[in-house]
């Protein structure tokens, strides 16, 4: 009996010293691997656009975060569940035969909805959570007449979570923002944004960016055009930050009578948009959101977004939809010299991804 209870013990010994050890060295890998980009990159422009100007005054734009083709109607995610050391029983990757029926539903948008732009999030290349397919290269396969750039903001080796469940990991990313256009830019570069979390999350979280595209006009002035994807999991210091850090940009380019349209991912509501206006009662469930600040810009620049329509719902259960909390994060922002002619959301009842595309029609005013 005594000889039994000394092997038990010395297993369990063994056990921690090796889940010690696996937790260190996967520590130690992370942050020796970790992806530090630099503050500004210029970006390689694949494809070929039908035309070196822009000389229309009406232009279109569709916005959508694809949540990289595995985050369905279908799906939860256990680290919006409170997951890290486990899964809690929630989904850690989806399966494959997911992953291909929303990229097909990602294909089918982009082939029934025609745009001049198209500005996606969270675009795999290389993720063992998307089962490696190259997402960025069959939308631009679909689109030809289109120029593209890859702005890379999520770059890991291995993510090791769920931490307890290695067998079961996240495992490697290469994930960004895929900006698709009729027109041949200019000039496209990569901007990284401030802030980052405490070690050791910042080694296995996204480095957020901007990617900001200049289009030469036949009208004299430059067409800016931005793709964002602004920080999730944080109490709003980071989103702070990365918004201050765009606005000095924005306000350059405006100064100097350029056109600029941003749309993207802001994971924050627009000013003044109450964040339960389609889940009344969300946040005696733990659910809530914050809004831009009204005063972030002057008053004649424009918020544009379709309010009857929800862009975003959250993971913690499979999308449900009279009890999945709905939200609206996804959006533009336009300057006074741009008129914005309609927007309107998709609705798709969150097949495809927990994000929903909006599509935008402006008219760049020349006078």
């Amino acid at each position: 009996m005594k000889k039994s209870l000394v092997f038990v013990f010395k297993l369990i010994l063994a056990f921690i010293i090796l889940a010690v050890l696996y937790v260190g060295i996967t520590m130690l890998l992370g942050t020796i691997n970790d992806f530090k980009p630099e503050e500004v990159i210029e970006l390689e422009v694949e494809g070929k656009a039908a035309e070196n100007v822009v000389s229309d005054t009406f232009l279109t734009f569709a916005n959508w975060n694809v949540g990289y083709g595995g985050l369905g109607a279908e799906s939860n995610f256990f680290y919006d569940a409170g997951g890290f050391l486990t899964d809690k029983g929630k989904m850690v990757r989806a399966k494959k035969e997911w992953v291909n029926k929303n990229i097909d539903g990602a294909l089918d948008f982009i082939k029934n909805n025609q745009a001049d732009f198209y500005l996606f999030q969270e675009v795999d290349r290389n993720s063992k959570r998307s089962y490696h397919i190259n997402q960025y290269d069959k939308y631009l396969g679909i689109l030809p007449g289109y120029a593209s750039t890859y702005s890379v903001n999520y770059k890991v080796g291995r993510v090791p979570l769920p931490i307890l469940q290695p067998w079961k990991v996240m495992g490697k990313m290469d994930s960004g923002l895929g900006t698709y256009t009729r027109f041949s830019p200019n000039q496209s570069t990569r901007f990284q944004f401030p802030g980052s979390y405490s070690w050791p999350t910042r080694i296995f979280q996204l480095d957020r960016c901007m990617a900001v595209h200049r289009f030469q006009t036949a009208f004299g002035k430059e067409l800016i055009v931005i793709n964002t994807h602004n920080s999730a999991y944080d109490d709003g210091s980071m989103k702070k930050q990365q918004m201050e850090y765009m606005k000095n940009l924005l306000i350059e380019e405006y100064e100097k009578g350029n056109y600029v349209v941003v749309g993207g991912d802001w994971n924050q509501c627009p000013p003044y948009f109450k964040y339960d206006t389609f889940s009344k009662g969300a946040g005696g469930k733990g659910y809530s959101q914050l809004n831009i600040d009204p005063e972030f810009l002057p008053a004649d620049w424009i918020w544009a977004y379709d309010p009857v329509v929800p862009t975003n719902r959250k993971l913690t259960d499979t999308y449900v939809k009279e009890e999945s909390f709905q939200t609206l994060i996804d959006y533009y922002l336009v300057s006074p010299n741009v008129e914005v002619v309609s927007v309107k959301g998709v609705d798709q009842d969150f097949q495809f991804s927990d994000h929903q595309p909006v599509m935008l029609k402006v008219r760049l005013k020349t006078e």
